[in-house]
């Protein structure tokens, strides 16, 4: 879904959002990213890992230890053969694995026979722990908004099409030092500048362009909907149009529910999605401003076959995909989450990034649709432990590299 950031926090369900994501785009969509910076060090001064390999990585429990039912796995098995074109020919960002790994298991999905999903991912894969292992998972879904073609009434917010001025740099054409980071802007004369943030494009920086989608009743649910990255368009002649990522302005994404906590805008329990929707909604000046705060602006485009898409360019299943980090797992993969959540308890695939889902071990699980799916995303924030499935040649060949400097 290219989730511009997802649902989360640090022990409470904030913003912090890609689905978004950040992100590992389809190759016509690269990923915005600053030039490379020296790693921040960490709490005891180390640099922080980079990728998995830098991270480190150990062998997991054997797989009939995990608690693995063949429901869950069978959920995972969809997902993972939606996954498979992709994934034997995508290039791991993480290390961890090459496409031709994969192959064997994805010949082999395709031929599975009812009730041995379980079975599948017993033969083929071996777990692994990346880093400690400390997982904390968050939950994104895919939000239905009031919206209509044509603006007039209530409907005064637009939702953008990808501008024609939004220009995407591989800046590892320039240097080999910049290998894989890109940044989004305009071309202003001959320079390139940053591109329009969310206040100047509220303001009218792309009016008059016929960029317009639609336009929804609600300014705050097209802020979440951009979070998302992804959703669904109710007309008031009660039909529907589905949308997707389609691009992002190239800023920085800011989580406002931790502004809006550290400024005593609300308490610890309204620090869900619907405690910080309820209170935009009460305080629309207020909330417009800090909703400007977050300066990351999404724009979509409609989508005409399945979804919503996740980073591979695919479709993404309810309580079986989940976004990742794809320098620390690669896409495509299955793992295996226990938290202290137990609706995120259980086998997942990596099939979509997001902006705030970055680092080892961090992971954003999908819901689907409808008040339940909202409900639950709205509030995830589960924290436990994450192994990675690997086919297990891999596995071996990722055991045997070991923590960095073995």
């Amino acid at each position: 879904m290219r989730k511009a950031g997802g649902i989360a926090s640090a022990g409470l369900a904030l913003m912090v959002s890609a689905c978004s994501g950040s992100q590992t785009p389809p190759p016509s969509d690269p990923t915005p990213a600053a030039p490379p910076q020296k790693p921040a060090p960490d709490k005891a001064g180390t640099p922080k890992a980079q990728d998995a390999s830098a991270a480190g990585v150990v062998a997991g429990p054997p797989l009939d230890t995990l608690p693995v039912t063949e429901e869950m796995a069978a959920r995972a098995l969809t997902a993972f053969r939606i996954s498979c074109p992709a994934l034997v020919k995508r290039n791991d960002r993480s290390g961890l694995s090459e496409g031709n790994d994969w192959r064997e298991a994805c010949d082999a999905a395709a031929n599975v026979a009812p009730g041995a999903a379980r079975n599948f991912f017993l033969n083929h894969f071996a777990a692994v722990r990346v880093g400690d292992g400390k997982a904390f998972a968050t939950g994104y879904y895919e939000p239905e908004i009031r919206a209509a073609r044509n603006r007039g009434g209530v409907y005064q917010t637009p939702i953008y099409a990808r501008p024609a001025d939004l220009v995407d740099v591989d800046l590892g054409r320039f240097s080999e030092s910049l290998s894989g980071k890109h940044v989004r802007g305009r071309v202003d004369g001959t320079d390139l500048v940053p591109y329009y943030d969310r206040a100047e494009i509220e303001e009218g920086a792309l009016d008059g362009r016929g960029l317009e989608l639609a336009w929804a009743a609600d300014p705050v649910e097209v802020f979440f909907l951009q979070i998302q990255g992804s959703g669904r368009l109710r007309l008031p002649d009660g039909s529907v149009i589905r949308i997707g990522y389609a691009g992002q302005n190239g800023r920085s994404y800011t989580g406002i529910g931790r502004l809006m906590l550290d400024r005593g805008l609300i308490g610890r329990d309204q620090a869900s999605m619907q405690g910080m929707v309820a209170w935009l909604h009460a305080n629309p000046e207020q909330g417009r401003a800090i909703m400007r705060e977050n300066k990351s602006f999404v724009f979509f485009r409609v989508l005409d076959g399945p979804g919503p898409l996740g980073a591979l360019g695919l479709p993404v299943t309810a309580r079986a995909s989940v976004a990742a980090d794809p320098d620390f797992v690669p896409l495509g993969a299955p793992v295996f989450l226990t938290t202290d959540r137990g609706e995120a308890n259980g086998l997942w695939v990596v099939q979509d990034t997001g902006g705030a889902i970055k680092g080892a071990n961090r992971f954003d699980t999908f819901w689907g649709a409808g008040d339940s799916a909202r409900e639950i995303a709205g509030g995830m924030s589960a924290r436990g432990t994450s192994y990675i499935l690997l086919p297990k040649a891999a596995a071996e060949r990722a055991i045997a590299h070991g923590t960095p400097g073995s």
